[in-house]
């Protein structure tokens, strides 16, 4: 909600939630006016969550993929790198609050290349963590502020937004630090 801001949008622009699962963000997101399409893996919890809005989707199959939609809100279940761009449509704009961190470091090029290329490098708003991987085994997993530059610095004007320590740690396990980062 702090930084939503930061990405310059309108009512009505499209943001992208790359591994959306049911994240109580896209609720606020459409209260504040903004279309939600999203891409996540659980059919589960993309039922749950049509279920938690109280809106009946309308579904169709696209590129492999089962389309969730309704006014506002376009979800895509199945594997994110089977969304194109062209399925995906427009987007204005990407929040990805829970993607890069979920996915183990052996996949996150190959993810961050495909987002690039279905999006057209929309601006992204990003939060990572950093922390003692020794100590806790992810998702989500630690992404260091200098991973994050590596993935996006060829593509992206990249500001550090904030970098914070979490309090209690992450999940209460170990001290972590949040960062939220802007890339245009």
């Amino acid at each position: 909600m702090k930084y939503i801001g930061e990405l310059s949008l309108a009512k009505g622009n499209r943001l992208f939630l790359p591994l959306c699962g049911k994240t109580l963000d896209i609720a606020w997101l459409l209260s504040e006016g903004y279309c939600v399409v999203g891409a996540e893996l659980s059919e589960d919890a993309i039922k749950q969550l049509f279920v938690e809005l109280g809106i009946e989707p309308q579904c169709s199959k696209s590129d492999g993929m089962t389309l969730y939609s309704a006014q506002g809100i376009d979800i895509y279940v199945g594997n994110v790198f089977d969304l194109s761009g062209e399925a995906l449509g427009v987007v204005d704009a990407i929040y990805d609050r829970a993607a890069l961190v979920a996915l183990p470091e052996v996949i996150r090029t190959q993810y961050t290349s495909h987002v690039l290329k279905i999006t057209k490098a929309a601006p992204q708003l990003l939060l990572s963590y950093e922390y003692d991987q020794n100590l806790m085994s992810g998702p989500p997993f630690s992404v260091s502020n200098d991973e994050v530059k590596q993935h996006y610095k060829d593509h992206y004007s990249l500001v550090l937004l904030e970098n914070m320590n979490i309090p209690d740690g992450l999940k209460g396990k170990c001290a972590a630090k949040e960062s939220v980062w802007l890339l245009k």
